[in-house]
């Protein structure tokens, strides 16, 4: 009877990562369909973006529904806690950067009828790096890979370079020319969007480290991170 309910445990903790994996790819998916609904000033490409979040939301209901089945039938201790609860933490910063995804879409939406100026210098780079960072975490997560996690925290630091670089020029674009002020407002919030969709990827590695180390601790960006020897075998 225990080797069958470990094993049930097991094949159930599979799928859960396989969601988070899912709900972490279709987030990125929102991501990338929000950005090029603003690149190309396209409204009927940031009305898809928007609707995509009835799904998004779905998936995190679902997630949480059998995390919490989890831990009602198992009472599961140590790394299997580990895993559940940081599912639920992790699910919970993907549904905030579709959030943000939506947000994105609804400033293309304002913008698609009205000239503004393209490109805005760095905005796509940064939107590469982010979205890198939301797809690694999450593979961090299923991979349990630390060295991605180190990787995904020193994305960050770039991330918020672009942000300064592009607030900078925007604001200097507004200053010089009027008419572009209320664009320039609206382009500084999606990069603010952006950096704080990076937040939340840094949050999820973080959370990948409290899997394998049993210690949910903000990371150094510099630190090499690695597993105690004490927390492995938790």
């Amino acid at each position: 009877m225990a080797a069958r309910l470990r094993q049930s445990l097991e094949h159930q903790l599979v799928e859960l990562q396989e969601s988070i994996l899912l709900m972490g790819s279709y987030v990125a998916q929102m991501l990338d369909q929000s950005m090029q609904a603003l690149v190309r000033q396209d409204a009927a490409a940031a009305a898809a973006a928007i609707e995509m979040d009835d799904t998004a939301d779905r998936m995190n209901r679902e997630i949480e529904r059998a995390c919490v089945r989890l831990l009602a039938l198992h009472h599961p201790m140590a790394r299997d806690l580990r895993i559940i609860t940081g599912a639920l933490m992790i699910v919970t910063d993907l549904e905030r950067i579709a959030d943000y995804a939506v947000d994105i879409a609804k400033t293309a939406r304002r913008l698609a009828e009205e000239p503004y100026f393209q490109p805005v210098p760095g905005l796509d780079r940064m939107t590469r790096a982010v979205t890198w960072m939301v797809q690694e975490a999450i593979h961090a997560y299923v991979e349990r890979d630390l060295d991605l996690v180190t990787q995904v925290i020193a994305r960050d630091d770039e991330v918020d370079d672009w942000y300064d670089g592009i607030f900078t020029s925007l604001l200097t674009r507004m200053e010089q020319d009027p008419q572009s002020l209320r664009p320039g407002i609206w382009l500084i919030h999606v990069a603010r969007f952006l950096e704080r969709i990076a937040d939340h990827a840094v949050n999820v590695v973080e959370r990948v480290y409290y899997v394998e180390a049993g210690d949910l601790v903000p990371l150094d960006r510099k630190q090499k991170i690695t597993v105690p020897l004490n927390g492995h075998h938790l």
